[in-house]
């Protein structure tokens, strides 16, 4: 009688292969061939081993030989099967979608690619899943064409993570036309399974504008509410943070280019205040400023689905955020480096470039 080939196991392939056994999540296939080849080192004939696991004594052989050939790397893969060739040219799929737009579209659907392949959506699907493509998606961006763009950079982001010694670093802005919305009709509350409702209709009772200083250290507010956001009202504000700050501290103001920041009458005040230095972000670089950050947090949490049926409601309901605000405060942490910010928009630029050229 013609017997199987012997199969001596060292101790890692040992271990691991009774680590494979003992496994919930690996193909079952990969566990039974585990099963086979440790049976298979006891001295187990391959109808032994059929017997005891219940299959075919061809196909114990058959992994006793693949193991002694490949070793464990052979019980974990499937070796190609014959068949026909896939029809669909994936390659073709991707240089469509990334480099052609479809007629009278922006951008390509699932659809409409199926049907300009002659392909199913599914497949249409799996391809762009595979390499990683969602047309339906779409990010905004805006580059920075300021001459002094790394000058203010370096200023603003040393401010950020080296402030002066016995400085205040404030992040000042307006955030012009908050609109106190009341809703035509009640909404219904949140409940278990069931969001909370809105309309999608209201009644506009005005705007107010706020005027924010955001301590880059301590992570406090001092803000202020206005009718309107002209000059008149932005010295207001330098007033009240000049109230607001310690006498004996230098304040750094970092402020946008909006031309409110740089009127005549605010520079007259800025020469009057020589504690305060002005520190302006390069254009269109507003996300240089940490207040904005702040503004977003307030609109998602507070304004965007309050209720205010006036526009000293909604101004008492921005004076409670703050106040609830200070009370716990967390600093904006700014991690990224000049350098690094440098070099991210210079490759911007050069993509830009090739793809206007």
């Amino acid at each position: 009688m013609r017997k199987a080939k012997p199969v001596i196991l060292s101790d890692s392939d040992r271990a691991t292969l009774e680590q494979w056994t003992r496994s919930r999540t690996l193909p079952a296939r990969q566990v039974e061939r585990a099963h086979i080849i440790l049976l298979a080192a006891q001295g187990w004939q391959d109808k032994e081993i059929a017997g005891e696991l219940g299959c075919h004594r061809r196909k114990a052989g058959r992994w006793r030989r693949r193991f002694l050939d490949g070793g464990l790397a052979a019980l974990a893969r499937e070796k190609p099967r014959p068949g026909r060739k896939p029809s669909i040219d994936a390659q073709s799929v991707v240089q469509r979608t990334t480099q052609t737009t479809p007629a009278h579209a922006t951008d390509w659907s699932v659809r409409l690619m199926a049907h300009a392949a002659s392909i199913s959506p599914t497949s249409v699907r799996r391809i762009w899943r595979a390499h990683g493509l969602k047309p339906h998606r779409l990010r905004s961006f805006k580059l920075s064409r300021d001459p002094q763009f790394a000058e203010k950079l370096e200023a603003i982001v040393g401010l950020y993570l080296s402030p002066p010694q016995r400085a205040l670093v404030l992040c000042v802005d307006e955030k012009s036309q908050i609109q106190a919305l009341d809703r035509t009709q009640p909404g219904l509350p949140l409940r278990q399974g069931r969001a909370r409702t809105q309309t999608h209709d209201y009644k506009r009772h005005g705007t107010t504008t706020l005027f924010a200083a955001l301590n880059a250290l301590e992570g406090t507010v001092i803000g202020q509410c206005a009718p309107r956001h002209r000059h008149q009202e932005y010295l207001k504000f330098l007033d009240h943070l000049a109230a607001q700050t310690p006498e004996d501290r230098d304040v750094h103001l970092i402020v946008d280019n909006y031309a409110t920041h740089k009127h005549t009458k605010v520079k007259a005040w800025l020469r009057k205040h020589p504690r305060f230095t002005v520190h302006y972000t390069p254009t269109s670089a507003s996300w240089l400023n940490m207040v904005e950050r702040f503004f977003r947090d307030l609109t998602v949490r507070r304004v965007r689905a309050g209720v205010f049926r006036s526009v000293a409601e909604l101004e008492l309901a921005i004076t409670e955020y703050i106040r609830a605000h200070n009370q716990s405060p967390k600093p904006f942490i700014w991690t990224a480096k000049d350098q690094d910010i440098l070099a991210k928009v210079s490759r911007a630029q050069s993509t830009m470039n090739k793809s206007s050229n």
